[in-house]
């Protein structure tokens, strides 16, 4: 489905009452005229946006209209392999200076920096601080070098051959070999079968330089280019900086046609049936490609066929989503929608579904029958009327922070205006127009979708699946007969009433007993009567959202360990079963329309809720907050239901090496703990687990308001959260206890170890390396264990993907926690191939031996610490940061006002703080464990 929002990314508005007016459905949509747009003589499109948040940052973005489906036979794999390169080196900024620099001024790699190529586009993304004329400038240059003077050398092209490879190298497996034989099908006859980004493996390992200089200097032009500035700038100094930076450069002079590649139709019904040993999981999907080109969006009319094409897909999902929280469903999830294929020439109506290996033509059964109820009887009114409710809460919420929104979001929408036409009129157009559009969608225009959609020719079929002993694969003819259906059996859906509320009755208010205010924390504190506490921050961060979440210490160290392994996996169904008599269904319905979501946990030392509303609907967070204390349902279908779709997901997990890994690594680490019951659940946990005993245990938890603190933080009303503080949460059921979290005593194994395991047919393997144990909890160890890792990363790219060529991705971590018992942690992790594992192994705890034995260099200190601060800088004026800050203080029993001087504290940071903790923690015991592929 083409998202219709994608028009201003969603930043509409629809007033309560909405009129059908008169209007020109043939105009056409205009551009934002807040946007600056242009063209170069070259024909270099840019963008350029004024946007204040996050404030002093800019995202600068390079994009280039060119990706894998443009290479020769003898580049396969080489446009991503140009992504690589401009990474390692260009004129002004050789080798790993570019990295070097931007990792200087805070800019992270890989979470800040980064980049993508696909089959049609390669597209380049830098945030940088924009309150620095210097920043900016070398901003440009980054950008420049990308488009025009990356350094192509054989020495540094040779150099980088070894990432690269790691890269493929982490793609192989079940999916990759299901793949490459069903893409022929789903693709048929078109080039993007034989184009898959990542590229052929010999041709990575063997190509000559020229065929890359040739790939960058054919496609890295001008007129297939475009520079998207957004961010708290000057625009008349942005496109100053564009004009000097780039109109310089030339198209070649016999440049190659900038081709665009079909998808042929095909008159049979391609089938697919793959299986794979190493499958996790069965999959079922069914398309219906489209005959001609995608539709481009134009007009107003275009517009209101994508906004009936949305509430179509809104519609047919709610259908598969019901079933899906059935007694009996069918899958473990379901949807289907009209849009893109892998490729930008063709669309395709697409029906797909997770469901148990033994039931994936029970699967497509159901699939086809739900497009065929739709095809034959549509869809009712009110089915439309909550479609139309859904899209308008989740619209108007973006039109309501319309000016608080990321400079990255703005971005990602002029990049789809220059590569795929998408319009961009704007909140102003879009607001008037949309008002007058949405009346006029009737059931008419959304019933006709299905019989468009719905067709013999140009249908695939594939499956994708385990492969075992036991396990039938289904026949091609099986799938085929599985898409017959007999139309008569087909009746039409029934649209059950709604409920008419979320609670059986009115909850008896209880009493605001004391008011506190912290001036620093900008907090409120109401101590209720019942002994609750709540705590709220109101901010201005966004217009349209609260965020929320109680906690209390206790959870599920309280439990026996015999109890424990009877509900360690009924946990999670216990919200299947609904609230307040009514089932999941029901309360989904009575929801359309309206944004307020409450998640029930209970973690290992404390139990809680989490949840989000618009300042609007707070009223039904605070009533399904009072139904998840009082009135859970009991629900013995749902949690069989619940059960058959967690056991699709996860009966064949261990089948993926990396997953086998991690369970045989912990089952061995945690030997000594009789707590231990596995990372998923297994048939015989299942026949273990008892759902009534879960259910119990939940209502114990929750049986004590007075143990909790309920955290608020967003755009709150004093007085509307002093009502509902006092109606939903003062009048729950509480007593005197209160309840601290408890160390059972049970540690993961101590002493030397090192742990191989065997599993797997790709040349892939996997190293962890581990220390732990118990620690003296100071906050400011903490801190500087936490900046180790960060620094140590940067250590370890640098030497095992840079000099060594030996990973795609490495990483370092370090945490302390306080409870329920003082604790250290620190992991270093990466992929790599089986016969570098030793080494690379040994090259990390080298680098980690020279912070130890000569402490952190001063400049990567300082990395992390401007990193730190830029973080800093724009979390703090999130609402989540807020809502961490208040139930981190909590678990960690120490005063939230520490943030306040949290830059203080990194600035304060010392290189012997860090040296410490290295020496202190990691000069102990530690745990190697490595993934290798079995043995021939």
């Amino acid at each position: 489905m083409k998202q219709f929002n994608k028009l201003t990314f969603g930043l509409f508005l629809f007033p309560t009452m909405l009129f059908a007016q008169e209007m020109d459905l043939s105009k056409t949509i205009p551009f934002d005229p807040e946007v600056k747009t242009g063209k170069l003589k070259n024909g270099l499109t840019y963008y350029i946006k004024k946007n204040a948040k996050p404030e002093n940052k800019v995202d600068l973005r390079l994009v280039i209209n060119a990706g894998s489906i443009l290479e020769d036979d003898d580049q396969q794999g080489l446009a991503h392999f140009m992504e690589h390169m401009c990474f390692n080196g260009t004129k002004r900024f050789p080798k790993n200076q570019l990295v070097d620099y931007l990792q200087s001024i805070g800019v992270k790699f890989g979470q800040h920096l980064n980049a993508y190529t696909s089959f049609d586009e390669t597209v380049y993304f830098l945030p940088i601080p924009s309150d620095n004329p210097e920043k900016l400038e070398k901003g440009f240059q980054i950008l420049e070098d990308w488009a025009f003077n990356a350094v192509l050398t054989p020495e540094e092209i040779n150099k980088e051959r070894g990432v690269v490879l790691e890269e493929y190298r982490l793609g192989l497996g079940a999916q990759k070999r299901m793949m490459g034989r069903f893409m022929p099908k789903m693709m048929y006859n078109s080039h993007y079968a034989k184009r898959l980004p990542i590229g052929q493996k010999e041709i990575l390992e063997n190509f000559k330089p020229e065929s890359l200089i040739r790939f960058y200097k054919d496609w890295y032009r001008p007129n297939l280019m475009s520079v998207i500035v957004v961010g708290d700038i000057d625009v008349a100094q942005m496109e100053k900086k564009i004009i000097d930076h780039f109109s310089t450069y030339q198209n070649p002079k016999n440049e190659k046609p900038r081709k665009t590649f079909d998808v042929p139709n095909h008159k049979e019904t391609f089938v697919a049936i793959e299986s794979d040993k190493e499958a996790s999981s069965a999959q079922v999907q069914l398309m219906y490609k489209d005959a001609g080109l995608p539709k481009p969006t134009v007009s107003v009319k275009d517009m209101k066929d994508e906004m009936a094409e949305a509430l179509f897909s809104t519609m047919i999902n709610a259908r598969l989503d019901e079933l899906t929280n059935s007694a009996t469903p069918p899958f473990t999830y379901g949807y289907s929608y009209h849009g893109r294929t892998w490729a930008r020439t063709k669309e395709a109506f697409q029906s797909v579904a997770m469901s148990q290996e033994d039931k994936q033509i029970e699967a497509l059964k159901v699939l086809v029958r739900e497009n065929q109820r739709a095809k034959k009887y549509g869809f009712t009114q009110g089915e439309l009327d909550r479609a139309k409710a859904e899209i308008i809460a989740g619209i108007e919420k973006l039109y309501n922070d319309r000016n608080k929104t990321n400079s990255e979001n703005f971005v990602s929408e002029y990049q789809s205006h220059f590569l795929e036409n998408e319009p961009s009129p704007g909140i102003e157009w879009s607001y008037k127009t949309v008002k007058q559009i949405l009346p006029l969608i009737e059931l008419k225009d959304i019933n006709v979708f299905m019989n468009g959609f719905i067709k013999e020719e140009n249908r695939v079929v594939i499956l994708t699946g385990p492969e075992k002993e036991g396990l039938k694969k289904p026949s091609e003819q099986e799938v085929l007969n599985a898409l017959k259906v007999n139309d008569a059996e087909i009746t039409a859906y029934e649209d059950v009433a709604i409920a008419k509320g979320l609670l059986k009755a009115d909850p008896k208010a209880g009493t605001i007993v004391r008011r506190e205010n912290n001036e620093k924390l900008g907090t409120k504190t109401l101590y209720l009567s019942n002994g609750a506490k709540v705590t709220y921050k109101k901010t201005d961060f966004k217009n349209d959202e609260v965020l929320f979440e109680a906690v209390s210490f206790g959870g599920s160290n309280l439990y026996s360990d015999a109890d424990m392994k009877k509900v360690q996996f009924a946990n999670g169904a216990l919200a299947e079963a609904g609230f307040s008599g009514l089932k999941l269904n029901d309360i989904n319905k009575f929801m359309t329309g309206k944004i307020a979501n409450v998640n029930p946990y209970i973690s290992g030392t404390t139990e809680g809720l989490r949840g989000n509303s618009t300042p609007k609907d707070l009223e039904y967070l605070f009533q399904t907050t009072y139904a998840y204390f009082t009135d859970l349902n009991y629900d013995a279908e749902a949690f069989e239901a619940y059960k058959q779709k967690q056991s699709a997901f996860y009966k064949n997990m261990t089948s993926q090496p990396s997953f086998y890994f991690q369970q045989e690594f912990y089952t061995y680490l945690n030997k000594e703990n009789p707590r231990f019951n596995g990372l998923v659940p297994t048939e015989k946990t299942w026949a273990e687990t008892d759902y009534k005993l879960a259910y119990d245990k939940f209502k114990e938890r929750f049986a004590n308001a007075a143990d909790f603190e309920f955290y608020f933080v967003g755009n709150v009303d004093d007085k509307v959260i002093e009502e509902y503080a006092a109606k939903y949460l003062a009048s729950l059921p509480s007593n005197a206890n209160k309840e601290k979290a408890k160390d059972l005593g049970y540690r993961m194994l101590k002493g030397e170890h090192k742990k191989v395991v065997n599993k797997g047919k790709d040349p892939k393997s996997n190293v962890t390396i581990m220390y732990y144990g118990d620690a003296q909890y100071t906050a400011k160890e903490a801190f500087a264990i936490q900046a180790l890792g960060e620094i140590l990363t940067i250590k370890l790219v640098e030497q095992l993907r840079e000099n060594e060529s030996g990973v795609y991705g490495v990483g370092a971590r370090g945490s302390m926690m306080k409870v329920p018992y003082g604790y250290y942690n620190f992991n270093i992790s990466f992929p790599c191939g089986p016969d570098n594992a030793e080494k690379l192994t040994a090259s990390a705890l080298n680098e980690l031996q020279k912070i130890i034995a000569s402490g952190p260099e001063a400049k990567d200190l300082e990395k992390f610490k401007e990193g730190e601060l830029l973080d800093f800088k724009k979390e703090s004026k999130e609402n989540r940061f807020w809502l961490n800050n208040f139930t981190k203080a909590y678990t960690n029993e120490q005063t939230a006002e520490e943030v306040l001087k949290y830059e203080d504290k990194v600035n304060a940071l010392t290189a012997k703080e860090v040296q410490d903790v290295a020496k202190k923690y990691l000069t102990k015991d530690k745990v190697v464990g490595m993934l290798m592929p079995e043995k021939s």
